[in-house]
């Protein structure tokens, strides 16, 4: 769907929300191949499951189905005697075209500079996608003070447990890793070559810091869901934490919670918030006062960031080396669920929640194709070198730090932290 038509809907929400009738609407979308009876059953369950939230859901999918997605949309809503919002979509749509810069993106002040995305084709070779990691790049170094008082506050937040988790269980936790590499043809996403590396990788890392570690790859989305569940649902009691990864490519989301979703291989998104959900206190009780750690390697959006002059960028730090890719997909809104009441509990139910994520929502996150990503690099690096003397934020800061000054495109880690205490992994 071009940009017009998206704008459009989003313009039109408010109305087509409060009016669509979307029983009538199922089976004359499946036949005009809209919706897949999957994609179709998923906004069915969306929200709470009422008209108004299905109504939502659809319209926020419709941005997704293809450049004619919103004239068949109109055809529809014709065939089902919604003739009011076909002649009032129709009519909206007649008018931008004949004057596109009344509801057009704002230009440009003159005198000041805009940014220019390029597409791929115009940066790298066809082969060659935007998510790199320069060979030259070093991994990062120590930029703390290594002062003595420094290892004695970090001894004492480890060994008191009112400042940091216990991690003594051996092994101290299940580390479920999503690799997604190959994704079918209709999903119009590309195979994430490099992926594999950054798989190993983690693999690896985690079970020197002392999880069990299993690997799933190419799951579509509700395989997705399914292994996340099913990793929920064990009896984590005898354990001290959990950590889930996700290797995938990604898109912009609407959230209440965390933003942004992970695609399966078939195309479809998996919210970043339903897949913290699944592991809440009361979704995964289990794991009640633990912490709860997802790593997601994606992308967060569509936007390149060209960064901004700072006297001590390196030089080095301006070239590129690699072959770039990202992981970046279409905008996707309303992917999360609304909601639920919680249960009384003796912790807030979305407690010790850890969400590190390897862009800013909205913006594509690098990945070479010969040494995996920037980000599952860099966060492998950092707690090799790191990991047995610093807690989870400071490894975070380090990863962040040392990303941020590489390539011509830049790129910033970040996280949601909900944890009540500090963490220190199991050396």
């Amino acid at each position: 769907m071009d940009e017009a038509d998206r704008q459009l809907l989003r313009r039109c929400r408010v109305r087509l929300v409060r009016e669509l009738q979307v029983a009538s609407l199922w089976d004359v979308l499946l036949s005009r191949q809209l919706f897949t009876p999957a994609m179709i059953e998923d906004i069915q369950h969306a929200g709470s499951g009422s008209r108004s939230d299905q109504a939502r859901q659809l319209v926020i999918d419709l941005e997704t189905r293809g450049s004619q997605a919103l004239p068949l949309f109109i055809s529809c809503l014709e065939d089902t005697d919604q003739d009011a919002l076909a002649s009032f979509l129709r009519m909206s749509r007649q008018a931008q075209k004949q004057n596109p810069e009344a509801t057009g993106p704002l230009k440009p002040t003159p005198g000041k500079l805009s940014p220019v995305v390029l597409g791929p084709e115009q940066l790298w070779p066809a082969k060659l996608r935007p998510e790199v990691l320069r060979p030259e790049v070093p991994r990062p170094v120590d930029s703390g003070s290594g002062r003595f008082s420094d290892v004695c506050a970090q001894e004492i937040s480890k060994q008191n447990p009112d400042l940091a988790y216990a991690l003594n269980a051996d092994p101290c936790g299940h580390c479920l890793i999503v690799n997604n590499v190959n994704f079918c043809l209709e999903s119009n996403l590309m195979a994430r070559t490099g992926s594999n590396i950054d798989c190993e990788k983690l693999q690896q890392r985690f079970r020197l810091l002392h999880f069990t570690v299993e690997v799933k790859c190419d799951l579509k989305a509700k395989q997705m869901v399914q292994a996340l569940v099913e990793l929920a649902r064990r009896d984590h009691s005898g354990l001290d934490c959990c950590v889930v990864v996700v290797l995938s490519h990604g898109c912009q989301a609407s959230h209440r919670q965390f933003p942004g979703a992970v695609y399966g291989t078939d195309g479809c998104p998996v919210s970043i918030e339903k897949i913290v959900n699944i592991f809440n206190g009361a979704s995964c009780p289990s794991l009640g006062g633990k912490p709860k750690l997802f790593f997601i390697q994606a992308c967060g959006g569509e936007q390149k960031d060209h960064g901004f002059e700072v006297a001590c960028a390196s030089p080095e730090d301006r070239t590129s080396g690699s072959d770039p890719e990202s992981d970046a997909a279409p905008f996707q809104e309303g992917l999360g669920p609304f909601d639920q009441p919680d249960a009384v509990s003796s912790l807030p139910t979305p407690s010790d929640i850890f969400v590190s994520y390897s862009t800013f929502p909205g913006f594509v996150s690098w990945r070479d194709t010969k040494r995996g990503s920037w980000y599952v690099e860099t966060l492998d690096g950092v707690f090799e070198q790191w990991a047995h003397s610093e807690d989870l934020q400071t490894l975070l800061l380090r990863v962040a730090n040392a990303v941020s000054q590489k390539g011509i495109y830049k790129q910033i880690p970040g996280y949601f932290n909900f944890l009540r205490k500090k963490l220190f992994f199991k050396m």
